[in-house]
């Protein structure tokens, strides 16, 4: 009975506390300074009795139960990734696996490759939105694209210690923080190699763990070597689905590794085997266009018309010239189509 009137009697101070205190905030390239709310917010959350309270009202860097993770990761990518049996078996595996081993060896890395439109970004949105409830809003979620945070060649080296000072100071406040690097054929050759202390299999680093973190690459590059594949299959009469990731991961890994057009060229991630999966997307057919239009029609909340699904299918170009399988921008502007359609 006295814990109970100790509880009410604490509840209110304790939540007066957490309204008035500063929300956790992680470390982003626009600011370095935003580390030290974070650092503050973080000691607070070790002195409050009640963390599970305080995790209701502020986010924490709490993972979800493995279980709850792969379960949400498997529905998400179901429901809602059409044509990439490899993606769902592989990220779904990669992810439970590794938050269920609590004595990682190093973070976790996958490497996304495939043409525009394929879903690599809808699927490291997933990702996050598995782990956290903000998925990408998240403050343990941090996103880079090469042309927007690295645009000038010569300001590499200063890119450099910024890149090691973002995720230093990350980890340093939620050792589960997710790291998003879209546009990896963009970004400038060596770069990348900065963040190699990170991925390796060092137990601490300036007293750090690294181990925890989960970092994700996405990249157009490889996704000619993809496409060989996947059209070899079909001119041999065999399904896309029998398409296995022994057939394409090594070809993959080695068609990055020498493109100089990519962020890998000759990355040392590559060549000390650092990114645990490359992840091929295949390029998407017709009949998964229009799954995409489907879902986004449903999103909407208009009602499905067979006529106008195979209209915005239609209207996408599609490759090689001859056999016409492919749809160059996969279902990259199926949203801008339907505007045509349903918002006159």
């Amino acid at each position: 009975m006295k814990v109970q009137q100790g509880w009410r009697r604490a509840v209110p101070g304790l939540v007066l506390l957490l309204l008035l205190a500063p929300p956790s905030r992680a470390v982003e390239p626009i600011s370095l300074g935003l580390a030290i709310a974070g650092a503050a917010a973080s000691a607070l959350t070790g002195i409050i009795s009640y963390p599970r309270l305080y995790c209701y009202f502020r986010e924490c860097c709490l993972q979800r139960h493995e279980l709850r993770v792969a379960n949400a990761l498997q529905e998400s990518l179901d429901r809602r990734l059409f044509g990439q049996h490899l993606v769902s078996k592989v990220v779904v595996r990669a992810v439970r696996g590794f938050l269920s081993n609590s004595q990682a060896k190093k973070p976790l890395a996958l490497s996304l490759h495939g043409w525009t439109g394929t879903g690599k970004n809808f699927v490291s949105k997933i990702i996050a939105e598995s782990i956290y409830k903000r998925g990408l809003k998240s403050n343990y979620v941090h996103q880079f694209v090469a042309t927007l945070h690295f645009p000038h060649a010569h300001s590499i080296n200063l890119y450099k210690d910024q890149l090691q000072s973002w995720i230093r100071g990350n980890v340093s406040i939620c050792p589960r923080s997710i790291f998003i690097f879209d546009e990896m054929d963009k970004m400038h050759a060596g770069l990348i190699d900065a963040i190699k202390p990170f991925l390796d299999y060092y137990e601490l680093l300036d007293g750090v763990s690294y181990r925890q973190a989960i970092f994700i690459f996405l990249s157009n590059a490889g996704a000619e070597k993809i496409t060989e594949v996947a059209l070899d299959f079909w001119r041999n009469g065999k399904a896309r689905e029998d398409i296995q990731l022994t057939d394409m991961q090594n070809a993959l890994s080695v068609s990055v590794f020498n493109n100089r057009n990519s962020g890998f060229w000759h990355s040392t991630l590559i060549d000390r085997n650092l990114i645990d999966y490359f992840v091929p997307f295949l390029p998407l057919e017709y009949k998964h266009v229009k799954m995409c239009v489907r879902v986004e029609v449903e999103s909407r909340g208009y009602a499905v018309d067979e006529d106008i699904l195979n209209r915005v299918a239609d209207e996408m170009t599609y490759f090689p010239r001859e056999e016409r399988i492919y749809s160059d921008k996969g279902c990259k502007t199926v949203d801008a189509k339907l505007d045509y359609y349903y918002d006159l």
